[in-house]
């Protein structure tokens, strides 16, 4: 019996586990990726500016006195003249236009801008001074223009130092900030994605349990006997739907082949009774006519006829119209048939009693249980002695059972004798084939713990048990073949 599963949507085990690594290591690579962007990001900034502080601080903070002093020896043409400073120039206004490259703040930019516009003007005027007609000329633009120039470079630079250390300063402020907000939502990020993980894997491990331990409990049923077949267990993972599916397709293989085993055995048991039947049937009926003819010859009308009608009535409840169960009154009414017929046969040799309650009447009972453990205390126990045999029949309700007995005074059994019959009835072993096939016969229909019960000592008698359920002849209990 299968289910419809297709609306489901199925998972490999594996595809569920690599589900569970990538819903961990994810949101966790992408929250690491985060913080060292944000990281790196600041990091760059930070190490821009320092760089550009560090290179403003290798503007020589001499770059006035030496330019002055430069250009005064040239203008005077003194002996420590060296030329125009062009050098010292030039340098401060590469720097300033490295240092533009790298600079984002508006003030710090208007400041370089303006260190590299007066490096430009302070080079055309040191070139004018090369076209002064005297002396003094020359001092005059030397006070008015160079002097002035170098003050503002110098001064600029300055400003552009201090703007660019504040906004250092203001960077390490922000990173502090950010990196607080950045470790709270970092905090935050990790404290759902545990919370995300525990779901998923709770979740996962539902799937993978829950039908886990269904089927566990569906083998442990199997143990205890139940072999029907079940909707199989529904499982997300394919590997245990594949095995559900699996399983309880062989339960059901195992259940028909238990069936048909049954079935073959009823058939079996129901073959043998016929054998016993045939084999009964001709012995006895050879040796009740013989009885028969004896009485006739003997003149003893009366007796031949109840002899004639009592194994009339023998055979009748033989047959009971092809039922293998009957009630307790018929399989009564039989056995007294039987020993009736057996009291004319042995007269002084045997007496009988048959005592079953008409309360248990109604209850049903597999025919001819009662008649071969009679026949078993005739051949086996009344008639190897001498004495006169007794031979008891009784029921007692017990309940939920009915415990049938016969119970005989004859010669008994030794104590091997009897462990041997024992073990046969359990084995099935072919040892007194009636008492074998009434036993088998009660376990098919009702159970193994159903069944005879022996037990004797030697000289002293035997006594017989059948045990058998207390079921109405009317309930649906009992099979027939």
């Amino acid at each position: 019996m299968r289910v419809n599963t297709a609306f489901m949507k199925k998972s490999t085990t594996s595809n569920m586990l690599r589900r569970l690594i990538a819903v961990t290591l994810v949101p966790m690579s992408i929250v690491v990726a985060v913080l060292i962007g944000v990281l790196c990001w600041y990091s760059i900034q930070y190490r821009t500016i320092l760089q550009n502080v560090t290179s403003a601080s290798a503007f020589s903070q001499n770059f006035k006195n030496d330019v002055d002093l430069k250009m005064f020896y040239y203008v005077s043409d003194s002996a420590y003249s060296e030329g125009k400073p062009v050098d010292e120039v030039e340098r401060a206004r590469e720097l300033a236009d490295t240092l533009l490259l790298h600079t984002t703040q508006k003030k710090s930019i208007e400041a370089i801008e303006s260190v590299r516009d007066l490096c430009v003007t302070l080079e055309l005027r040191m070139d004018e001074i090369d076209n002064a007609g005297s002396y003094d000329e020359g001092m005059t633009q030397l006070e008015n223009n160079i002097y002035i120039l170098t003050e503002l470079i110098q001064s600029y630079m300055y400003d552009y130092l201090y703007y660019e250390s504040a906004h250092l300063s203001q960077l390490q402020n922000e990173i502090t900030e950010q990196l607080q907000y950045v470790i709270l939502g970092i905090f935050g990020l990790f404290v759902v994605l545990i919370v995300t993980i525990a779901v998923y894997t709770s979740h996962l491990t539902e799937q993978i349990n829950s039908p886990l331990t269904k089927l566990t409990n569906r083998v442990k049923d199997i143990q205890r006997g139940d072999f029907e077949q079940h909707i199989p267990v529904e499982a997300t993972a394919v590997e245990i739907q594949t095995l559900s599916d699996g399983f309880e397709e062989m339960v059901g293989q195992l259940n028909s082949l238990i069936q048909e085993n049954k079935k073959a055995e009823r058939r079996k048991r129901h073959a043998e009774l016929e054998l016993l039947q045939a084999q009964i049937n001709p012995h006895f009926l050879y040796n009740t006519l013989d009885t028969i003819i004896w009485l006739i010859e003997a003149d003893k009308k009366q007796d031949s006829i109840e002899m004639v009608s009592a194994l009339s009535d023998f055979f009748r409840f033989c047959l009971s119209r092809g039922k293998d169960v009957i009630t307790l009154e018929e399989e009564q009414k039989h056995v007294l048939s039987y020993l009736s017929i057996q009291k004319t046969r042995y007269q002084d040799r045997m007496d009988y009693d048959v005592s079953i309650p008409e309360s248990l009447y109604g209850y049903s009972i597999p025919k001819l249980t009662l008649q071969p453990l009679v026949e078993n205390s005739i051949y086996h126990g009344i008639k190897l002695q001498r004495e006169k045999g007794v031979i008891k029949v009784s029921a007692v309700d017990l309940g939920d059972i009915i415990e049938l007995t016969v119970k005989d005074n004859g010669a008994g059994m030794s104590e091997e004798r009897l462990a041997e019959l024992r073990n046969a009835l359990e084995n099935g072993e072919k040892i007194g084939f009636g008492l074998r096939t009434v036993h088998q016969r009660m376990q098919l229909l009702y159970g193994d713990e159903y069944g005879l019960k022996i037990s004797s000592s030697e000289g002293v008698g035997t006594t017989i048990t059948a045990v058998i359920p207390k079921v109405e002849s009317s309930e649906k209990g009992i099979i027939n073949v």
